[in-house]
């Protein structure tokens, strides 16, 4: 029901956004507040309450301000919507009009702007609302179209976009967009780091910190820098999450790299943010102090790749992610003895264990795997660190027969697949044109279009993938100085632990024995190790023999 005159409200809208501070005290809301008292106190409209929305756009109507008179405009509470102008109300042209013209009406409700001389109860004076509406929204997009080219700019500079220092790091206070060390925070960044590289999953690292009573990354800035974040929480100034961490390990800022248009909103209407893959962005290198070396980072997302979960024991398989079938290429899967000693640990194909027709077992104990390993990646190391120039023509003359022709193979893959990328376009072209002057009809066109699309989805998915491959074995050809390097700082590996393996090693391939299940036929574990690929040395005859790959 309807209520009386008497308690109906006259609904003062202001509004101002970042962008309209710009024009300084025109558009302020103290201002916009003067101007509407007086026009509702001349103008005799009873019961004025005001609705503000400071520091929101007027692209978007999702304003706690206008939300709010909206549901008390559908509860029968307002008669009268007054702002200053019409971009108060709103900049998108096709909203503000629905608004005015539909939604308000609905509810018997009149709208006046007064510097634009909009009344709706005038409807002589709503001629030209279109007109002032599209000029608004032509504003927001010129203003939007300025601040990303500003943005561009900046990043070209290689200055760094964002507005408050990440975790670990603290703004100079010589040169506010330079970013120096926290020496607190980057002692806990750092230990995270080493926790990852060391086996210890997000969730696991997490509840130690809080366990510990270390301050999350919001409740430090808090109590440090008096800096308050929307995340904030006071109540649990100790609630690491397996989330931050992630983004932390993730995060090539502590690497002492700047990303930058990473982020972007799919247009000045549309504020949801869009997050582009690297290869887009704006990287650059060195622009401030690492927390991280380059080594502990590969490590970390070697670690990151083959995300490892404790068992029920509570124990984490150091090899996960690391040691494949050599027939089907799956990862093996580690058996833990429960009841027996832990020798009796081993690992299996794991195509094998979901169906036994379609792959051998490839049974190799964990222990024996172990010494295998350790063995071989002592005996690598060794030959590299005393007999170095030997070591490096060896692999040398090794990566240019086999890498190299390897790349070619993947070169020529690759050449063809680009080739038939521009093929199905143009064959996409001429048959959206046949579509178009009808030449062929829409279901004629589904059916042509459908395996084209097909074949180019797979395409678009495989091309990346030789690429990365391509490259990974360019930088393979020239990594043997870098391995050199870690064996010579390597020089008494006692233990193997997850850390070590991905620092040297990218995966460990098991062969099915001689004769399966025998305890004695001979298995032979290809070792692939980082940078340098195949290693072969002579290797003492016994159970299983290594083959460093």
């Amino acid at each position: 029901m309807k209520q009386s005159n008497q308690n109906e409200i006259t609904a003062l809208y202001c509004r101002l956004s970042q962008d309209d501070g710009a024009d300084g005290e025109s558009n302020s809301i103290q201002n916009q507040r003067n101007i509407l008292e007086r026009y509702a106190r001349e103008h005799h409209f009873p019961n004025p309450r005001f609705y503000v929305d400071d520091g929101y756009s007027g692209g978007s109507f999702n304003r706690p301000g206008f939300q709010q008179m909206m549901t008390d405009m559908e509860s029968g509470k307002i008669r009268t919507i007054i702002t200053k102008d019409l971009s108060r109300l709103g900049r998108n042209q096709l909203h503000t009009g629905l608004y005015i013209e539909e939604r308000f009406p609905m509810f018997g409700v009149r709208y006046i702007a007064i510097n634009d001389n909009v009344d709706t109860d005038r409807s002589e004076s709503t001629e030209l609302m279109p007109f002032k509406n599209l000029f608004n929204e032509w504003f927001i997009r010129d203003t939007s179209r300025k601040i990303r080219a500003v943005q561009r700019a900046k990043a070209e500079r290689g200055e760094r976009l964002g507005t408050r220092a990440p975790y670990g790091y603290r703004k100079d206070e010589q040169d506010r967009k330079k970013l120096v060390v926290d020496e607190e925070a980057a002692a806990v960044v750092r230990r995270i780091f080493a926790l990852c590289a060391a086996g210890q999953g997000p969730s696991q690292i997490a509840r130690l910190l809080k366990r510990e009573q270390v301050l999350c990354p919001t409740a430090y800035a808090y109590k440090t820098f008096g800096v308050a974040h929307s995340s904030l929480n006071l109540n649990d100034p100790y609630g690491w999450s397996d989330s931050t961490i992630a983004n932390m390990l993730e995060n090539e800022i502590y690497l002492g790299n700047t990303i930058n248009l990473r982020y972007s909103t799919r247009s000045y209407k549309d504020k949801r943010k869009v997050e582009h893959p690297r290869e887009e962005c704006m990287v650059l290198e060195n622009t401030h102090p690492a927390l991280v070396s380059r080594e502990v980072w590969d490590i970390v997302q070697r670690v990151r790749q083959h995300k490892r979960r404790p068992t029920k024991m509570d124990e984490q398989n150091k090899y996960s992610g690391l040691v494949v079938c050599a027939d089907c290429g799956s990862t093996m899967v580690l058996h833990r003895a429960h009841t027996m000693s832990r020798s009796y640990n081993h690992f299996t194909c794991r195509t094998y264990k979901k169906d036994g027709t379609l792959c051998t077992a490839h049974y190799i104990r964990e222990c024996v795997l172990d010494d295998v390993v350790l063995e071989d990646l002592r005996r690598v190391t060794a030959m590299a660190r005393e007999h170095t120039q030997e070591f490096a023509a060896y692999i040398g003359s090794r990566q240019s027969a086999e890498i190299r022709k390897e790349m070619r193979g993947l070169e020529r893959e690759l050449a063809a697949m680009k080739k038939r990328s521009k093929e199905l376009n143009s064959i996409f072209k001429r048959l959206y044109e046949d579509s178009v002057l009808g030449r062929i009809t829409a279901e004629q066109f589904q059916t042509l279009s459908g395996s084209y699309t097909q074949e180019m989805e797979a395409l678009n998915k495989t091309i990346p993938e030789k690429e990365t491959a391509i490259q990974r074995l360019r930088e393979q050809v020239s990594g043997t100085d870098h391995f050199i390097s870690l064996a010579k700082r390597y020089t008494d590996i006692q233990e193997l632990t997850p850390e070590l393996l991905r620092l040297f090693i990218r995966k460990i391939v098991i062969h099915e024995k001689d004769v399966k299940w025998s305890k004695h036929a001979q298995q032979t574990v290809e070792i692939h190790y980082n940078d340098i690929g195949c290693v072969e040395l002579p290797q003492p005859k016994g159970q299983s023999t290594a083959k460093g790959a």
